[in-house]
């Protein structure tokens, strides 16, 4: 079996943090995002392979980060694109990747964003055992945040019904980005729908059109799901991981501060006289005299004498007050 993660986003609403690296490399406690799926698709057994597709704008970073790692079944696949204007598509690049990369097997394909709580061992014994097209399913508990996901109705664990992004969604149960395909649809189900005129961005449409052809089946969990796109799911993936407590590394400097709930301060970071609450402060930032909350603050950065709450600081920014 092959696996694919995603990785190709441009994460604008993430910007400045992530302008100039993958949100995947966001940590989240003492992990990032994507070391996090890496390190369970390398333990499963049946995986033998794993391509990481992103863009040529981030080839590089990939390039050093999977050099750099144990990990040995990783291997880049890069989309002739560098801006966000210019994607194919998920469903599209998906069909470049596999023709590219010639794959032919059954394959799991994973948002390299996604922070979730099951184990996706569990999720391929479950497609294994139904042979079908399986999607991951999970309840997002709000109407309008279902509005943003392709939203999933149930007969058992069959998709009888799958909407991508509706105006008035019927419940809240919701697709998060983790799929998993037989080798027949890998092979031509991506061609005959991409050539038929079909929607080749968001996967959803693919998978509604699967559903009425071959049928889906769910795999369904609960406990906890992230989708790292904004800077409020990012802390809130953060706070999810650090559970109340704070982590901050043995080589950063904390002095006259209070932290409150769910903070990360980096290496060689340097806070002194100040007050932070749910915040993520990257290696070599320095705050003097600050009060902040709900925000990231970049690497190299130096606050003096701020107050922020929401906050997005970029690297290498100077502001005093």
């Amino acid at each position: 079996m092959k696996a694919v993660v995603l990785a190709g986003g441009y994460a604008t609403r993430l910007w400045p943090i992530t302008k100039n690296r993958p949100k995947m490399f966001l940590p989240v406690g003492d992990s990032t995002v994507i070391d996090r799926i890496f390190a369970e698709l390398e333990a499963d057994e049946r995986i033998d392979e794993v391509f990481v597709s992103t863009n040529e704008r981030f080839a590089d970073a990939f390039h050093e980060h999977i050099r750099e790692s144990d990990y040995e079944k990783p291997t880049l696949s890069v989309e002739d694109t560098s801006a966000e204007d210019e994607k194919f598509g998920v469903v599209g690049a998906l069909a470049q990747l596999f023709e590219r990369e010639g794959v032919t097997d059954d394959t799991l394909v994973i948002a390299g964003d996604n922070l979730i709580s099951f184990d996706i061992s569990e999720f391929v014994d479950f497609f294994e055992a139904k042979d079908t097209p399986t999607i991951a399913a999970y309840d997002v508990g709000s109407y309008e945040r279902a509005k943003s996901y392709g939203l999933v109705e149930l007969d058992g664990d069959e998709v009888i019904n799958f909407q991508e992004k509706p105006e008035n969604p019927k419940s809240t149960l919701v697709s998060i980005a983790c799929y998993a395909f037989p080798e027949d649809v890998v092979t031509s189900g991506f061609d005959e729908y991409l050539a038929s005129g079909e929607n080749p961005d968001e996967p959803g449409w693919f998978v509604e059109w699967l559903q009425s052809r071959t049928g889906v089946h769910a795999f369904t969990f609960e406990g906890a799901w992230f989708d790292i796109g904004t800077p409020e799911s990012y802390l809130d993936a953060v706070a999810w991981q650090l559970d109340g407590e704070n982590l901050v590394h043995e080589d950063a400097t904390v002095e006259n501060t209070t932290l409150g709930e769910d903070v990360h301060v980096m290496a060689g970071a340097e806070v002194v006289d100040s007050n932070l609450d749910r915040a993520v402060i990257f290696p070599d930032a320095t705050l003097h005299d600050c009060d902040v909350r709900n925000s990231i603050i970049d690497e190299d950065t130096h606050l003096e004498d701020i107050d922020f709450s929401g906050a997005l600081v970029g690297a290498h920014t100077r502001i005093t007050n």
